[in-house]
């Protein structure tokens, strides 16, 4: 049989977590019955089955292996994810939101980690056809959410810390929503014809330096994405950080009122839903930042959050999109049309007139290019 790169992929990746549990535990750990998981990031994934050991390790455990040699610039995906499972185990088992770390190691670029088992993903339960399973898992995921923030609030030296310790390189903020927010408005102009007034975009403009600020930091995957989490009989899980880092907490809190808008093929969710996971998440959130629990204060953030993201997503999707009519609902120009809606709903509700009356222009633009009539279509469990 003809061995495949994907084959010795994985065997590298079984002796890379061999070697790193030898180490750990002092006595040779073998590793049978591989299941390619198939990760999409850098690394191979692999489930396998502990076939020996004088310890107590969990029956299966799962392998991440990042091959070659850390990349020169930027963020390394390895140490980024070793360090945040790393900060994660020094936290009690109920606060960790995320699968054990068993073992790691720079030198093999491998991470060993507990098997959450076979639990469907947040993605399943959206997709599938059960909609009080999507409903409690979509509150879950906002709850697991909320705790992870909370239980990593200030915790920013010590994430660094441990990067340091493993060699990688600590990385600022993003400043990509900084240039969305600066270029889009001619974006706006040139593909849609609508102008942008100078007060919304200033508005918009400080919105992007406050989510740099040093306000509301917590540790966040980054890829939220609903395949990175799997809802088990302990909650929602989240189980890649290959992008994890130290962020302001309202970056993430925009998927409660955009949900998943980073995300390729990301669709609706029905009227409350927004509301009920807000809330679930606010309910971790408030013990550790107390203004949170105030009703306007949260509601402005959450609209600022929302602005901003309303406005990355279109940054990265406007220029792909080909000017044509007729869009399905289930396309980004749909997504674009209802995410620019509600951001005029939530505008108008706030007082903020202008930032509403543009969110409408922008919105109805969008739909005279690519519909008419667009609504982005709910997931597939809530139609």
């Amino acid at each position: 049989m003809k061995v495949t790169e994907a084959d010795e992929a994985l065997e590298a990746a079984i002796k890379a977590g061999e070697a790193v549990l030898a180490h750990r535990f002092g006595s040779a750990i073998p590793l049978v019955e591989p299941e390619d998981l198939r990760g999409t990031g850098p690394a191979t994934v692999v489930r396998v089955r502990v076939a020996a050991s004088p310890f107590a390790l969990p029956r299966t455990l799962v392998i991440k292996h990042y091959p070659g040699e850390p990349p020169e610039l930027g963020a390394d995906p390895f140490a980024q994810e070793a360090v945040s499972y790393q900060l994660f185990t020094a936290l009690a088992q109920e606060e960790r939101m995320c699968p054990e770390l068993v073992a790691h190691d720079g030198g093999h670029r491998v991470i060993v980690l507990d098997d959450l088992g076979r639990a469907p993903t947040l993605q399943d339960r959206l997709r599938g056809s059960d909609a009080r399973a999507a409903e409690r898992s979509l509150l879950s995921w906002a709850r697991s959410l909320g705790r992870l923030h909370a239980n990593t609030a200030g915790r920013e030296a010590d994430f660094n810390a441990l990067l340091r310790r493993l060699g990688g390189r600590a990385v600022g903020d993003d400043t990509t929503p900084v240039l969305a927010c600066a270029q889009l408005p001619a974006l706006l102009s040139e593909l849609l014809g609508v102008d942008t007034p100078e007060t919304v975009h200033q508005h918009a403009e400080h919105i992007a330096e406050l989510a740099r600020s040093a306000r509301y930091r917590a540790f966040s995957p980054v890829d939220l994405c609903p395949d990175n989490n799997l809802a088990t009989n302990g909650g929602v899980r989240f189980i890649d950080f290959e992008r994890g880092c130290v962020r302001s907490a309202l970056v993430d809190a925009a998927y409660l009122r955009v949900p998943f808008a980073s995300c390729p093929y990301a669709l609706a969710l029905p009227a409350g839903m927004s509301e009920a996971m807000v809330a679930a998440w606010r309910a971790e959130v408030a013990g550790v930042w107390p203004a949170l629990a105030d009703d306007d204060v949260l509601s402005e953030h959450l609209l600022e959050s929302q602005l901003l993201r309303v406005w990355l997503a279109t940054w990265e999707l406007l220029p792909e999109l080909a000017p044509e009519r007729g869009a399905a609902p289930t396309s980004r120009a749909a997504a674009l049309v209802s995410w620019w809606g509600e951001l005029g709903k939530h505008a108008e509700r706030a007082g903020l007139d202008d930032v509403a009356a543009h969110a409408l222009e922008v919105s109805t633009a969008l739909d005279e290019r690519h519909g008419p009539g667009l609504r982005l279509a709910l997931y597939p469990a809530f139609r």
